[in-house]
């Protein structure tokens, strides 16, 4: 939803006339993309129909690559916004742009450190750890 928020904002102002939220699009755009995609696989449970695909290591790297790129993007609608424009419903929509890019790199940053944890196999107990030893 927070990344949604990002593209549209961005999409209702006039940002072909700014080269830097063009990133800033493709980065939210992609990114929402794939998340919707990833979401649908793991809603459906066809994770475990493509059991051979190392998942726990997949999403983490995905995790990393989506917290870099939104780094990025939200640095570059950050510095981008100018306060003295003189539309301003652009400054506020790419204001609130940047705000809601800040909380999808935080969002993503967490999930990187939860989804490395789920890599490693911390936080996993006993019988998951024997279960899985065995099979």
């Amino acid at each position: 939803v927070l990344g949604l928020l990002v593209w549209a904002l961005i999409a209702n102002t006039t940002y072909h006339l700014h080269a830097a939220y063009g990133w800033v699009m493709f980065v939210s755009i992609f990114f929402w993309i794939l998340t919707v995609l990833l979401f649908m696989t793991y809603l459906l449970q066809l994770q475990l129909k493509f059991y051979m695909i190392p998942w726990p290591l997949v999403l983490m790297l995905f995790n990393i690559l989506a917290t870099v790129l939104y780094v990025s993007a939200f640095i570059t609608c950050a510095a981008a916004i100018q306060p003295t424009s003189w539309r301003q419903w652009d400054y506020n929509r790419r204001a609130a742009a940047s705000f809601f890019a800040c909380l999808v790199m935080i969002t993503y940053g967490a999930s990187t450190f939860f989804s490395f944890r789920a890599w490693k196999g911390l936080g996993s107990n006993a019988a998951t750890s024997q279960v899985a030893d065995h099979a």
